[in-house]
This record gives structure tokens, C-alpha cells and sequence, in this order.
């Protein structure tokens, strides 16, 4: 008989084949992999079976890294400090948004800015800084990577809202990229970087991308006067449709991938449906004219962002269920 074993080896794990070490396998590692491996790495391989002690507690802290129950994730307290600085961060980057975006909203969203009225424009610096030192502060909590991260987001959003959103496309990429980067932050932490959440990011960062160029049809008015070089503004809006157009129908890829290609359980019922509404946001697209019409694509759009994050819960309801108990 032989087994192979997953197997720590310079930051990478390599797996093993070896009739000798069937024993420790199953008392140090708990668990065992069927698969086949180079023969190059053998020699490598062997010295750490050798020294297996010296290795115990990282290959340990790996197992149990990848045998969390649902429920030990979702009380883990790094995770839940890295979720909570993540909001505290996006929370900080709708207030330094506000804070450049006054004028432009007295014409785009004048009910907004009368509630804004109440708030000075020092206290929102004064929130918005508080908000990005908390959030930084709780991720030294649990690591250094996770400072830079957050350190690094927090000068992206601000970059952002400061310069880059008056910039026709790069602008609006940068706001996806910048919207779709905390959903990797469970993903990373867990070390879960499948092909089929890379699949997931491209089909929300195409969904994300067109909505945002959305809404810039939608407040054309505002970033003309406010002398935005959005792309509804630089290239006229019928150029931007088609932008827009081909976002949504390029979309259609990842999600014909996500149903065929990868087992999302009972999520796939949500994708063919997405493929329902991005037919009637194209349609309600070339048929808008008004601010207000515009809004309903925007609101279509994200209707199926946020649809796509509680899906996410339909892939396997009784896995979900087991992993929790």
C-alpha cells in the first residue's frame, strides 16, 4: 500500500508518494491525498518526512486551515476584524466621495444634499480620517499584510474619489477594481484562491464596471457643469451605450463558465436568470433618454450585483447547514 501527502516545502506544498510513510500520514497528518508528483522535488521531500518534527506545526496549522467548519470561520476574530475594517474602510470611502463630490450633487442629487446641508465639510474629514486610523488599527490586530492592504485600499479610494473619477475609463475601472476588491479578502485569508472565484471576480467586475458607466449617463448633467471627462461626457452618450452594451454581453462568458464549467449547486438557476436580465438592462439601455430611466438600468444592474452575494448561499444550502453544526 502507499499514500501521498500533502507536504509543506519552501512556502508551497508538493505532494508525495511513499509506501514508508504511510504511518505518518495517518497519525501526524490526519489526512491523506491521493495524487501523483514529481520526482524532482523526492529528495527535498524525503528530508522533511525525516525531520517531520520540525514540520509538524506547519503542516498542522495548514490542516486546519483547510478543515474550518462554517462556523469556525464565521467566528474566527481575525476574520471578523478583517470584515469589520472593510466596511469601516468602504463607509470612510463614501464619506471622502461626499466630501469632493459637493457641487456636482447639488444638481445630480439635490435630496442628498439637503441632508448633507447638516453636515460640515470638516466633519466628514474628521469622520473619514477617524474611520481609516480604526480600520487600520484593527488589522495590526492580525497582520502586517493586512495593514499594508488596508493602507493600500484606503489611498486607492482616496486617489480615486480625488482624481481619478474625472478621467473617462480609467476612472471607471478603477472604481470596479476598487469595488470588487473586498470580495477577496475572505477568499485570501483562507488561502481559497479556486479557478471558479477568479471566474466570479471577472463577472462582477464586468457587472460593476457597467453600472458604473451607467451612472454616468445618469448624472451627465452634474459632470458636465462640474467639467468630469467621463466618457458619456468626452464621447457623447451613445458611444457610452455601447460601451456599456458590450460590458453586459461579455458578461455573458464568466457566467456561461460558472454554469458549465464549475459546480455552484443550486446558484446556477440565479446565473440563468442573469442572463434574462442583462437582455432587458440592454434593451431598457438604448431605450433610456431620462435621468430617471437611466436610474432603473442602475438599479437593475445592482439588483443582480447583490443577488450574485447572497447566491453565493445556493450553491450548497446543505453543506452550508453541515459545515455549521
Amino acid at each position: 500500500m502507499y499514500v501521498i501527502v500533502l507536504l509543506p516545502l519552501n512556502d508551497k506544498f508538493y505532494e508525495y508518494k511513499d509506501d514508508s510513510i504511510d504511518t505518518f500520514a495517518r497519525n501526524e497528518l490526519g489526512k491523506i491525498l491521493l495524487t501523483t508528483q514529481l520526482d524532482t522535488i523526492e529528495s527535498e521531500v524525503k528530508d522533511i518526512i525525516l525531520n517531520r518534527n520540525k514540520h509538524t506545526e506547519k503542516i498542522d496549522k495548514f490542516l486546519r486551515h483547510t478543515n474550518l467548519s462554517l462556523k469556525e470561520i464565521i467566528l474566527d476574530p481575525h476574520l471578523a476584524l478583517l470584515v469589520l475594517s472593510t466596511a469601516i474602510v468602504i463607509g470612510s470611502g463614501y464619506i471622502i466621495n461626499s466630501f469632493y463630490d459637493a457641487e456636482k450633487d447639488l444638481i445630480n442629487r439635490p435630496r442628498k444634499t439637503l441632508l448633507d446641508r447638516h453636515i460640515s465639510q470638516r466633519a466628514k474629514i474628521t469622520a473619514y480620517f477617524t474611520g481609516n486610523f480604526l480600520a487600520v488599527f484593527m488589522a495590526s490586530a492580525v497582520s502586517f499584510r493586512a495593514v499594508v492592504f488596508f493602507s493600500a485600499y484606503i489611498f486607492g479610494i482616496w486617489l480615486y474619489s480625488h482624481k481619478l473619477k474625472r478621467m473617462a475609463f480609467l476612472g471607471n475601472v478603477v472604481s470596479a477594481s476598487l469595488a470588487i476588491t473586498p470580495f477577496f479578502t475572505v477568499f485570501v485569508y483562507h488561502k481559497n484562491l479556486a479557478p471558479v472565484i477568479f471566474v466570479q471576480a471577472i463577472f462582477l467586475f464586468l457587472l460593476v464596471l457597467a453600472r458604473d458607466m451607467v451612472k454616468d449617463l445618469e448624472n451627465l448633467t452634474g459632470d458636465l457643469t462640474q467639467d468630469y471627462k467621463t466618457v458619456a461626457v468626452t464621447y457623447g452618450t451613445r458611444f457610452s451605450k455601447y460601451c456599456v452594451s458590450i460590458l453586459l454581453v461579455a458578461t455573458v462568458f464568466p457566467t456561461y463558465l460558472l454554469i458549465t464549467k464549475f459546480n455552484v449547486g443550486y446558484m446556477d438557476w440565479y446565473f440563468k436568470g442573469v442572463f434574462v436580465l442583462l437582455i432587458a438592462a440592454i434593451v431598457g439601455l438604448w431605450l433610456a433618454k431620462e435621468k430617471k430611466q437611466y436610474l432603473n438600468i442602475h438599479n437593475l444592474l445592482k439588483f443582480i450585483i447583490v443577488g450574485g452575494v447572497f447566491g453565493i448561499l445556493l450553491i450548497d444550502p446543505e453543506l452550508l447547514l453541515g459545515r455549521f453544526i
